[in-house]
């Protein structure tokens, strides 16, 4: 699905989880493999997409249709893509691909389409070559490749008689009588035409055809022009389609455009023919027949060789002899005449495919598409099916009716709990009703509490999910079912009605809700290790230790109630400083970090504190290190509150921009190249406007059409990692001037209590920009605060929706295809205001600091040219780490990677620092309680089932660790492959990942960085320190 709807970056993680899993999948691994490789070659990775096609040659016993597949990809590349090796090397290695393929799959329409476009490509195009193409596809019943040829016949030789009559004779077979009728008409005007005569008997009889359905006379049908909706694609538009798919690679923007709403159109009219004609049947004319209506030959109807033509939800259609009255009418239209046609129909982002059928649709549609196709091969399945999942994400059911505490004590919940558990897990596991194990693969449980009390949720669901969370309850650790838990996926003492033989790691078949005040997190080290030992003996927990339970974090709900529309443009808070005690005075700290402000502007900063920005300037940064690398964005100047398609035609909410790089001495050419050309171009407009009086109407003229016309193209320098103090030893002394709360590293900052580097977090990094250069929207990593310095000379203006309204933005990113946490996005304000949403704008001026708070949703488009700094800042508050770790369990729940590792982070902090606020106190507490009964409840699972655990100690500033296949944090315990650690190379693993690969981690050895007794003493030394002399007073 990802796949379909251009999500490249998500189909490549899903298919890479699929591809290590064990477990069994609706596709062979080959399968899997040729989607992976053919994703790479969707996004132009063209050398990754060659490395894997080509290993996935190498399998043995690879499937015949597979390697046809495989084979003609890699042949189709070698000939389309400049990057693979100079022309003839390419040529030649293409035709023995595409040979090859044919051995594999003889029947390969496509792989011969492919052969013979390429063959073409490299001689002189000739029609009499493409009208027996088109012959022979017509003669294998592909008539999409036929019509495609036959049109490339008759553009390169207007008068070519033959395909004219062949083209004519083909859309007759269609019962398209009157497009077959001006093919026979553009015949007869040729001069090589040597049948006019029959031509002209052909067209009269047609034409009597006709009439004769219009009257009603001998057919009860309606003509064919009244079955030509709006909807359908006339002939002309298939055309022009085509050779714009053709040609995708070197489309200008309202090329592409265009390309995008024939498709859409094309994707509508199938869906409507489909409804349209249901239920109804006619046979199809041959193109000798004197009897239209009655011809059945094989050679005659429209079907889709081998596979059926697949509808929008991926259904096949039946492969009839027979085709509906409707259909035949209108049949040739809608369907492309593309390269491969006849294998089924793409997929494009509009359509929606069936979450339970494999569609089948073709990979390459054209001969230029595949490297943006977001279709499948045929035969091999474009979507994944719904799988069954080990965990609930979103408990329903109401089994319980209290919400109180659950206990095997109660014979009726246990008895239900028992026989829900044996359903789920097999006979002969759940024996007695006095046993607990406690999880380890939650993941799409994590959550977190809404309330500070309990930010760090557990996995478990509430009691009304009895019967869902019984799946999946107990499962051994031989089963590649368990998984990783870390910060949310946490151990639980609940009590638990299923007794299993050790070693298990299983699901906790049931939660528990206690009143957060009856909950103790002063339990000592020695008391939770105790508590997980019980876990396994039996059944007993410590009440102590329990926490709130919630569900999973999910996007907030919209406000109540609705902000009037008169409250939709709040005024952006803002302090001017005059000093630099101004800038040191406490309020100014407070204010800053104040829920309530969303966003604050700090006027003036730079002056106050005499900060140097020219050590920022790009005539400086060329002279520092003028060979730096810079990450450069090409996009497309537009108004700043606006976002357009390439055409000027509809406002979008996609944003996208190609990726390149570059050095900060050619950049700097390009900005100062922009500035002199804008120069001139205003000056031209000065003497512009004094040749024509109406000055006004001029400057109306010229806004609508920078509006609707092609845009501009621009680049923007991001991104660029001011890290190393070597290099950038006076900018970054620079920074140590602004007030501690605000500093790249302080005591008071969360991120400088990580440990290691995360760039462009708890480092700065510079933005070099020309007008119109846009930062699209985003909250950032983690909900972590934000810290902007605009260097200058130019502005920027910047727009900004406070926290709470981000449920309704990742909602508005649904609904326009994109993804909310890593798509590229700039949001139609009309669509905000209309949802009742506030838009805070403001322009930044040189020197301005722009405070952006946790969780804030912004987006910043440059007006004037200028540089920018920017890094982020983690409050020491309740509220900063609240959304921080709420938006780390949203994040695993989206299979996205979080930035800041909050487990390793939080027992950083309990090591550094004394939290005198009991809220944020409490959250933290509860993080190194699960991790810590996590910890202990995974070693004497592992040691229980014989895994031995080796001592791998940290090294100073060693990262935080993340599985390298689903990205989730992995705290203490790592799981390395054999050969990995053999090499020393420690690629890690998460428990639930390296289960799938191997079921009882025989492949995996398993790393210990902290011992139980070092976490036992940061745990029991963390304690709520006394709150500290108001500093006001």
């Amino acid at each position: 699905m990802f796949k379909v709807n251009t999500d490249f970056e998500s189909s490549l993680k899903h298919f890479q989880l699929a591809l290590v899993d064990c477990n069994p999948c609706t596709l062979s691994n080959a399968e899997i493999r040729f989607h992976i490789a053919h994703l790479y070659e969707t996004q132009r990775k063209y050398h990754s997409a060659k490395e894997a096609y080509e290993q996935l040659l190498q399998t043995e016993n690879l499937p015949a249709q597979v390697k046809a597949t495989v084979l003609q990809q890699l042949g189709w590349m070698h000939h389309t893509v400049d990057q693979l090796g100079d022309k003839a090397t390419k040529e030649n290695y293409a035709i023995q691909c595409l040979q090859k393929s044919l051995e594999a799959d003889p029947n390969s329409g496509q792989s011969w389409y492919f052969l013979g476009r390429q063959s073409i490509d490299k001689s002189e195009a000739s029609a009499d070559t493409w009208c027996s193409i088109g012959v022979l596809y017509q003669q294998q019943n592909q008539p999409m490749d036929a019509l495609q040829a036959y049109i490339c016949a008759v553009q390169l030789d207007h008068g070519h008689a033959a395909a004219w009559m062949d083209l004519g004779t083909l859309y007759e077979s269609c019962n398209q009588s009157q497009d077959a009728i001006k093919c026979y008409l553009n015949a007869t005007r040729s001069k090589n035409c040597s049948n006019t005569s029959a031509l002209a008997a052909r067209i009269k009889y047609l034409q009597n055809t006709l009439d004769a359905w219009s009257t009603g006379h001998t057919v009860s049908h309606p003509p064919v022009q009244q079955q030509v909706h709006s909807w359908c694609l006339t002939p002309q538009k298939l055309q022009h389609l085509e050779q714009l798919r053709a040609n995708r690679n070197n489309l200008n923007p309202a090329q592409k455009l265009m390309l995008e709403q024939l498709e859409s159109q094309f994707v509508l009219m199938q869906q409507q023919q489909q409804g349209l004609h249901k239920g109804q049947s006619s046979h199809l004319a041959g193109p000798n027949s004197e009897r239209p209506l009655s011809s059945t030959g094989p050679s005659q109807h429209l079907q889709a060789a081998g596979t059926g033509i697949q509808n929008q939800n991926g259904h096949p259609t039946m492969p009839s002899n027979s085709v509906t009255q409707g259909a035949a009418l209108n049949h040739l239209p809608s369907h492309t005449a593309t390269s491969g046609g006849q294998q089924g129909i793409t997929l494009t982002k509009e359509s929606k495919p069936s979450g339970n059928t494999s569609a089948v649709p073709d990979t390459n549609r054209h001969s230029g598409e595949t490297p943006n196709s977001t279709a499948s091969v045929e035969g091999l399945p474009n979507h994944v099916h719904q799988v069954t999942a080990d965990a609930v994400s979103s408990p329903s059911h109401g089994d319980s009716k209290s919400p109180g505490l659950l206990s095997s004590d109660n014979p009726q919940l246990s008895a239900l709990l028992m026989g829900k558990a044996n359903n789920n897990v097999g006979t002969g596991t759940c024996d007695k009703v006095n046993n607990i194990h406690p999880t380890v693969h939650t993941k799409t449980e994590n959550s977190v509490a809404s309330s500070p009390s309990s930010a760090i949720s557990t996995a478990t669901p509430s009691p009304k999910s009895t019967e869902q969370t019984t799946t999946n309850s107990v499962t051994s650790l031989n089963s590649p079912h368990s998984g990783h838990a870390v910060n949310g996926d946490a151990l639980e003492d609940s009590q638990s009605p299923i007794k299993t033989d050790p070693p298990l790691i299983g699901h906790k078949p049931n939660s528990q809700i206690i009143p957060s005040m009856s909950v103790s997190i002063y339990p000592s080290s020695a008391e939770v290790l105790k508590a997980c030992r019980n876990l396994g003996k039996n059944g007993l927990s410590n009440s102590s230790i329990l926490l709130d339970k919630c569900p999973p974090p999910r996007p907030p709900p919209p406000p109540h109630p609705p902000l009037p529309k008169d409250k939709l443009n709040p005024p952006t808070p803002s302090i001017y400083l005059e000093n630099k005690r101004d800038a040191f005075f406490p309020p100014l700290h407070q204010f800053c970090t104040n829920p309530n402000n969303p966003v604050t502007v700090i006027r003036g900063l730079a002056g106050a504190l005499k900060l140097d920005l020219g050590l920022f300037s790009t005539k400086t940064l060329v002279e520092a290190n003028n060979e730096h690398l810079v990450e450069v964005r090409t996009q497309l100047l537009q108004p700043s509150d606006e976002n357009w398609d390439p055409t000027g035609t509809k406002k979008i909410w996609r944003c996208e921009s190609s990726k390149s790089q570059t050095t900060i001495a050619k950049y700097a050419q390009y900005q100062a190249s922009s500035f002199q050309e804008s120069l001139k171009e205003e000056n031209e407009k000065k003497s512009h406007h004094k040749d024509h009086s109406d000055n006004e109407s001029t400057s109306s003229d010229n806004s609508g059409r920078r509006r609707k016309g092609p845009f501009k193209t621009i680049k923007f320098g991001t991104n660029i990692d001011l890290s190393d103090d070597r290099k950038w030893k006076l900018q970054l002394h620079e920074l140590t001037k602004l007030p501690a709360f605000v500093r790249v590293v302080s005591a008071g900052n969360l991120l400088s209590h990580v440990g290691h580097t995360i760039l462009g977090m708890n480092t700065v990094q510079l933005y070099m920009k020309v007008p119109g250069s846009r930062t699209p929207g985003h909250q950032e990593n983690n909900n972590f605060c934000s810290v902007n310095i605009n260097i200058g000379p130019g502005d920027c203006e910047w727009f900004v929706v406070p926290e709470n309204y981000w449920g309704i933005m990742n909602d508005f990113c649904e609904r326009n295809n994109m993804n909310f946490l890593m798509g590229s996005w700039w949001p139609n304000l009309e669509d905000l205001y209309e949802a009742n949403v506030p838009v805070y704008r403001f322009i930044q001026r040189p020197g301005d600091l722009v405070w952006i708070n946790a969780g804030t949703v912004h987006w910043v488009q440059a007006i004037g040219w200028c540089n920018n700094i920017a890094w982020n800042v983690g409050p020491l508050t309740a509220c900063q780490y609240k959304l921080a770790v709420e938006r780390y369990e949203w994040n695993k729940l989206q299979s996205v990677k979080s930035i800041v590792p909050m487990v390793h982070l939080s027992w950083n902090i309990a090591r550094n620092i004394k939290v005198s606020d009991p809220k944020l106190f409490e959250m933290i507490k509860y993080c190194l309680l699960r991790t810590l009964k996590q910890c202990q409840t995974l070693r004497e699972a592992l040691i229980a089932a014989g895994k031995e655990i080796v001592w791998h100690e940290r090294t100073k500033e060693e990262p935080a660790h993340y599985c390298s296949i689903c990205e989730v944090e992995v705290f203490n315990l790592l799981y390395v492959t054999n050969e990995s650690n053999s090499r020393k190379t420690y690629i890690v693993h998460c428990l639930d990942c390296a289960r799938k690969m191997s079921g009882n981690l025989e492949n995996f050895v398993v790393l210990e960085q902290y011992k139980m007794e070092d976490l036992m003493q940061v745990y029991d030394q963390f304690t709520l320190a006394p709150p500290l002399p108001s500093s006001l007073s």
